[in-house]
């Protein structure tokens, strides 16, 4: 299959960066190369990094002959070594559109979607700990605290105990037998608002890649490899992440931890940069081309 992933807001992105022909810009999630290829088109230096070996293929296939253009097959949690490796000290740029692909999602065999059967995996670096890992060897009570916390699952505790139980029989081994167990622990009533599986999916991936712990990391490490009036921008795609994101720049912007009845700060916490914008969300044209981009935000802070 063809590397293909829709970039959403992409427009909005590439203008947060503020990017010109001084700029090194490092794209920390170019999967397909969608913004990368943009990015390069103006920026004196393309850092193009992914974990996804599929995506490295393609990036060097779409723009690895250009001579402003650096591939590296990384997480972006890693972007200090990353920048070290390269032999550079400051970026002025960094752009993460965090989640799951197209190319991802529309490859069965990854094991990302609900709507197509596969082995259980949701591995983004295809290596390590996997989807198949966590339902059939986390306790019952680890399950429920995952898909509660980080798919906001209300039926949590019982999809749990049905995933244990039905695991005695046999591993769960791929994504359709782990769908019936969860369509089995929702009323149907619930079932009518959207697809049953969706959160709990959601929440084995984010566990699978640790992919909040690495973009709360990342957000420090990228704002101290920036120079100053260097840019982070960031896409989200559910709650979790955009609160992260939200909540580190409103503290970057004003890190004073005086009590709010002092007159004047006296902590010394001076401001590391400004919001460029609160948020954007997706244009109504462009949902109706991409209805994928529903849940997306883009986030861009400057560092002074």
């Amino acid at each position: 299959m063809e590397f293909v992933h829709k970039s959403v807001l992409f427009d909005e992105a590439i203008e947060s960066l503020n990017i010109n022909a001084d700029k090194i810009i490092l794209d920390g999630t170019a999967g397909g190369g969608g913004h990368s290829a943009e990015i390069a088109k103006t920026a004196k230096l393309l850092i193009a990094v992914d974990q996804d070996p599929d995506a490295i293929g393609v990036l060097q296939e779409r723009i690895g002959k250009l001579d402003n253009v650096r591939i590296v097959q990384n997480n972006f949690e890693n972007i200090k070594d990353i920048l070290k490796e390269l032999d550079i000290e400051k970026i002025d740029g960094v752009l993460l559109d965090l989640g799951v692909s197209s190319f991802q999602l529309d490859t069965a065999e990854r094991g990302f979607s609900f709507h197509a059967d596969a082995e259980l995996d949701m591995r983004m670096s295809k290596s390590g700990l996997s989807a198949k890992d966590v339902v059939n060897t986390y306790s019952e009570e680890a399950l429920c605290d995952i898909l509660f916390k980080y798919g906001e699952e209300k039926f949590a505790r019982r999809i749990a105990k049905n995933i244990v139980e039905a695991r005695k029989e046999k591993p769960i081994q791929t994504t359709f037998e782990l769908v019936e167990i969860i369509k089995k622990s929702y009323p149907q009533k619930a079932m009518r608002d959207s697809h049953p599986a969706r959160k709990t999916f959601q929440a084995i991936r984010i566990e699978v890649n640790d992919e909040l712990g690495k973009l709360s990391k990342t957000l420090d490490d990228a704002l101290e490899s920036l120079n100053s009036g260097g840019r982070i921008s960031v896409i989200t795609f559910h709650s979790l992440e955009d609160r992260i994101v939200k909540e580190r720049f409103a503290k970057w912007e004003n890190p004073c931890t005086c009590p709010k009845e002092f007159p004047v700060c006296v902590c010394g916490k001076k401001p590391l940069g400004k919001r460029v914008f609160k948020s954007l969300s997706p244009s109504e044209a462009e949902l109706k081309e991409n209805p994928r981009a529903r849940s997306s935000r883009l986030r861009c802070f400057e560092k002074i």
